[in-house]
């Protein structure tokens, strides 16, 4: 079966407010949506929810944590964003960790072919996946390989959209137009409805586009790092690109890391990797996040809320990351309004004012 988009019928009669306030009850129970992600937006030829989820947590041990104990409430969690709305999915053939390359795309695929809600939910999902630019894919027909691999793991006919995960332009020049030809076959195959790239710079982005627009391929979407704490010149220079070609920019890490949901501090930090990271930035947020505060209470909304409808407001489709049914609520209650123009002026000085931004991805081209 080949899963594609089209736009949702019917608009959700709640409206969100901040999750941690609201009881819901078991999943299996749900009836009608919690939230209103119904409205849909187009990205190229497909119709997709204003925000997405993305799932590199999924099968990450060495920055996430992932145990396959975790499987039945990352299942609750899918369903959960199905039901209210969510049909755009982020994942890539490299997520996990080691033995579990490619577990993401597993877990998607069983949670697609498992999921008990309305057929009309389930073959509204648009699965966006990434190829690992490995240095041993040399040929358009190695991507094509890994394309088929990837239909293989999510268990569909036909994946929403392709994406590069990134560019080879600063270490492996020669490498890239095969990148480039192998996204062109894909589409030709019809193996993919559409087609994006992820961490192309300003540069890359417009040389991508204008080659692939020559052979007959539309560059449907472009991800990148974006959000209050990357909204550096380069990234609004990317946001600027994607406006005036049409193509949609996705905005990974909308929460940068976590730093922006409000739970962590200087004592209180993550575990692994992130802890260190965090250690690092999170002494100069306060500007932001005391600003991301007082919004969040006038708001009755949370912290990571506001952060996420930023990225809304923006123009973008963020994809936060979830891995319990918590979060996904959490993110769900970033629908269904808009911040003011005040507020958002407000955020981005307040982004301004504080001194630490996140590391950029060390793969992000010019």
């Amino acid at each position: 079966m080949a899963f594609t988009s089209s736009t949702a019928p019917f608009s959700c009669c709640f409206s969100s407010s901040a999750s941690k306030d609201i009881s819901f009850p078991p999943i299996k129970s749900l009836k009608l949506p919690l939230f209103w992600p119904w409205q849909k937006v187009k990205m190229g030829p497909l119709s997709v929810s204003p925000m997405g989820f993305g799932t590199w947590a999924w099968g990450n041990q060495f920055l996430w944590g992932y145990q396959e104990s975790m499987d039945t409430e990352l299942q609750q969690t899918f369903n959960l964003a199905v039901e209210n709305g969510i049909n755009l999915f982020d994942t890539a053939d490299s997520y996990g960790t080691g033995r579990l390359n490619g577990k993401s795309e597993k877990l998607l695929g069983k949670f697609i072919q498992e999921f008990e809600g309305q057929k009309r939910l389930r073959d509204d999902i648009v699965i966006a996946t990434k190829f690992a630019a490995y240095p041993w894919r040399l040929t358009p027909g190695q991507f094509v390989k890994a394309c088929r691999g990837s239909l293989d793991r999510l268990q569909i006919n036909q994946i929403g959209i392709g994406q590069l995960h990134w560019s080879t332009a600063n270490y492996a020049p020669p490498q890239e137009l095969a990148l480039w030809d192998g996204l062109v076959a894909m589409y030709e195959k019809g193996l993919v409805r559409a087609v994006g790239v992820s961490n192309y710079g300003p540069s890359q982005l417009v040389k991508i586009h204008d080659y692939l627009k020559a052979r007959g391929v539309p560059l449907c979407s472009a991800q990148v790092q974006f959000s209050l704490l990357s909204m550096g010149e380069s990234q609004l220079e990317i946001k600027d690109i994607c406006d005036s070609l049409g193509v949609r920019l996705i905005s990974y890490s909308p929460l940068g890391l976590g730093m922006l949901t409000g739970k962590y501090t200087t004592s209180i930090l993550p575990r692994g990797p992130r802890g260190l990271l965090f250690r690092q930035i999170l002494p100069g947020l306060e500007p932001l996040l005391t600003s991301l505060r007082e919004i969040a209470q006038r708001r009755r909304k949370t912290i990571p809320q506001v952060a996420i409808n930023w990225c809304i407001c923006k123009g973008t489709i963020p994809i936060p990351g979830i891995k319990t049914v918590k979060q996904a609520e959490e993110n769900l209650g970033a629908l269904g309004w808009r911040l003011s123009s005040d507020e958002l002026l407000q955020l981005e000085y307040a982004s301004r004012e504080s001194p630490q931004k996140m590391i950029q991805n060390i793969f992000q081209t010019r």
